[in-house]
């Protein structure tokens, strides 16, 4: 078994992409013609984002969208970088909602929290190890 993908179930999703282009400095690596998939440069494992009617029709059913929620769903998407406070700010810019200022962990890690406009729960964090 390998960890292929995430998809994140977004209304617009070039507009998700955009915002963590601008946010987070991510490339785009594609966006299809129909504008209902996308994905991000992020390494061997892709982030991806689909509108909800494409997850609507994959899974037969309805689902909590993550901008629906008050408070933000219990999944995150983790980004790790050396200077936490910068991305937080750059994020924060870009149109993040700020959950966490970044604060050092006991384990001498940096994290901060940040919901996006998407609704999309983000760590930013340093590298461990």
């Amino acid at each position: 078994m390998k960890f292929a993908y995430t998809i994140v179930y977004v209304a617009d999703v070039a507009a998700s992409l955009q915002f963590f282009e601008r946010a987070f400095g991510l490339e785009r690596r594609f966006l299809h013609e129909s504008g209902a998939y996308g994905e991000l440069e992020t390494g061997a494992t892709a982030l991806a984002f689909a509108q909800h009617a494409v997850a609507r029709g994959n899974l037969g059913h309805d689902y909590l969208a993550a901008d629906a929620a008050a408070a933000p769903l219990g999944m995150e998407i983790g980004l790790a970088c050396v200077d936490v406070p910068a991305a937080h700010a750059r994020a924060v810019a870009a149109g993040a909602t700020s959950l966490a200022a970044p604060a050092t962990k006991p384990w001498g890690q940096t994290v901060a929290y940040l919901r996006c406009p998407d609704g999309t729960l983000v760590e930013l964090c340093t590298p461990m190890g």
